[in-house]
Parts: C-alpha cells; sequence; structure tokens
C-alpha cells in the first residue's frame, strides 16, 4: 500500500484508499445492478404514492433521468430509478420493469414542463395524477421580465457610444444622466436585476427607490414585472382548483392584451399544460424535492472530486440514497 511517513502516523494516499475500498472493503464487485449500473438502475421496493421526475448531470454534463420517492424526504429509500439519458422510451422500458400492480399504487408524480418527462409520467403511471412544477411556470415569467429589460439596456448601451463617438468627433468629453438615486440609465437597467426577481413586500429602502426610477423610465418593465407577479400571486394565494382556474383565466386576458410576445407564448405553455399545472392546486405540491435531490448528488460529486468511474460513483450514490 502506497502512504508517506508523516511523525508517528502514515498518510494513506487518497487514490489508492479509494482502490482498496473498491476493491476490497466494499461489495462493489457482487453488486447485483454494476453490469447494466451505467446505463440503468431500479429499485422498485422504493416506490410509493408520491414520485419526483427530473433529470440531473452527473459528469460532462452527461444527463440522466432520475425517479425519486418523496416520503423518503431525500434519505436512504430516496432512489427508485436512474436512467441515462433523457429519451422518454429508455426511460418507460425501465419503470416498465416494475410490476403494474405497484405502478398504480402511484397517487402523484411532479415533473417540470419538459414533453418527455410528462410523456414519461402518462405512460409508466396511469392512474396517477401528473403535477407540473410551479416554479417551472414561474421561472418563465420572470425570465421575460428579464428579457425585457435586458432589451432595454441593449438600447441605452447602443444610444450611449453613438453620444461617445458624436462627443469624441468635437474633443468634448462624454457625461451619462445621473439619475436621483446615483444610478445612469445604463446602470439603472443593470443594478435592477435582482429586485425584478423579487415581490415588492421584499424590497429593501434602496431597491424601492430603484424600482420607482425604472417604472417610471421604462413603463413596459413594470407591465412585465406586475405579469410576472400576478401569475406568483395564483399560485401562492389559492388552494381551490376552480378559482384558480378562474384567475389564470383573468391573467390570460391581461396577457393578451399586453401584446408581450414572451408572456403570450408562456401562456400558450400554461395552456398547454393545464390540466397538470391545475393539479398543483389539489396538494400544493412541487419539484423541490427532486431539485433538493439534485443538490445532493451535486455536493456528492465535488465531495468525490469529479466522477471518472461512473458505475462506481453510483454504486456509492445507492448505498446512501437507495
Amino acid at each position: 500500500m502506497s502512504s508517506k511517513r508523516f511523525g508517528d502516523y502514515y498518510r494513506i494516499n487518497s487514490k489508492t484508499l479509494q482502490h482498496q475500498y473498491k476493491n476490497h472493503l466494499s461489495d462493489f464487485n457482487d453488486w447485483t445492478q454494476k453490469d447494466h449500473a451505467e446505463n440503468w438502475l431500479l429499485y422498485p421496493k422504493n416506490l410509493g404514492k408520491y414520485l419526483s421526475l427530473d433529470e440531473t448531470s452527473l459528469s460532462n454534463g452527461e444527463l440522466y433521468t432520475i425517479l425519486t420517492n418523496k416520503n423518503a424526504n431525500g434519505k436512504k429509500g430516496s432512489i427508485v430509478a436512474i436512467v441515462k439519458g433523457t429519451k422518454a422510451q429508455d426511460v418507460i422500458d425501465v419503470i416498465h420493469k416494475i410490476s403494474r400492480e405497484r405502478q398504480n399504487m402511484v397517487k402523484e408524480v411532479t415533473v417540470d414542463m419538459a414533453g418527455n418527462m410528462n410523456l414519461i409520467a402518462k405512460i409508466c403511471f396511469t392512474k396517477t395524477d401528473i403535477v407540473t412544477d410551479r416554479f417551472h411556470v414561474q421561472k418563465l415569467a420572470s425570465e421575460a421580465v428579464q428579457e425585457e429589460r435586458i432589451r432595454l439596456r441593449w438600447e441605452i448601451i447602443d444610444q450611449e457610444n453613438k453620444a461617445i463617438s458624436e462627443a469624441q468627433k468635437t474633443d468634448k468629453h462624454y457625461q451619462p444622466e445621473l439619475l436621483r438615486n446615483g444610478d445612469t440609465h445604463r446602470q439603472l437597467l443593470a443594478r435592477s436585476r435582482y429586485l425584478l426577481f423579487k415581490s415588492k413586500t421584499k424590497w429593501t429602502p434602496r431597491q424601492i427607490e430603484r424600482a420607482e426610477i425604472l417604472f417610471q423610465l421604462y413603463p413596459t418593465i413594470e407591465k412585465a414585472y406586475n405579469l410576472s407577479q400576478g401569475l406568483r400571486y395564483i399560485f401562492e394565494t389559492n388552494s381551490d382548483k376552480n378559482v384558480a382556474r378562474l384567475k389564470l383565466a383573468h391573467w390570460y386576458d391581461k396577457v393578451h392584451k399586453s401584446e408581450f410576445k414572451s408572456f403570450n407564448t408562456i401562456a400558450k405553455s400554461i395552456q398547454i399544460h393545464y390540466d397538470a399545472i391545475l393539479n398543483y392546486f389539489n396538494n400544493r405540491s412541487t419539484n423541490a424535492s427532486a431539485e433538493s435531490f439534485n443538490a445532493k448528488i451535486k455536493e456528492f460529486r465535488t465531495q468525490f472530486r469529479g466522477v471518472r468511474d461512473v458505475k462506481f460513483f453510483l454504486y456509492r450514490l445507492t448505498k446512501l440514497y437507495a
């Protein structure tokens, strides 16, 4: 065994220790799922009534689809299945290895807005409520607000560049206009990024002042922000599906009148996933558990210093969470 003398102790080389654990101390070589681990893993006994379906990256952007049991709370028993790639049929083939009787015990599956995830859930869990994660819907709305802010920021940058060029022609020094909070127009649009993600009740005094100036100078940003916050408000304040359906209809009307291309696209996406989005109001379920589990995988990957041996990484991951 490779080691270095350090005082009265031996410091073992980490690679050597991992090799010893993998090949001698652990039961990795006798792992029943070893032969197909890099392509799929399945733990039917971990199937529960409430599931999350999501994708995660193990290394070099290589995506895997992961099905987790919410009731395990991110601990042992969480992993139901891990399948290489995001192709719906590959995941369906693996999940169908679970008996139909056990599949039918599932009451709810939360997914994002990806078509493949919805297809997997519909085919594998036919007697189950499929819930589209509300945070993915809200994220689209937030991105639409930022799109308008960025569009205007590029316009201001272009105007400043032209003004600077004109000033240089006459040997003058260009001085941008300072607003009452000390920002230039360019700085105002750049520094408003974070406040536009938050509700007004969470703004600091400086952010309140900046928002007042921003909305006065750029009213289209205020319209986009109000549409985004209106959608968030529907999700946060309603627990009755019928009331939420009515409020979403009113929100559609506002979007149509606003003539924002991005928000009209969001409205169409919501209509496509309408039933699954409304299912959120049954139990107010989200895909937060899946996002949390993805964070655990990333942390585990960091401790593992990357993923050189995918099979061994998955072995250790399932030892903890399957």
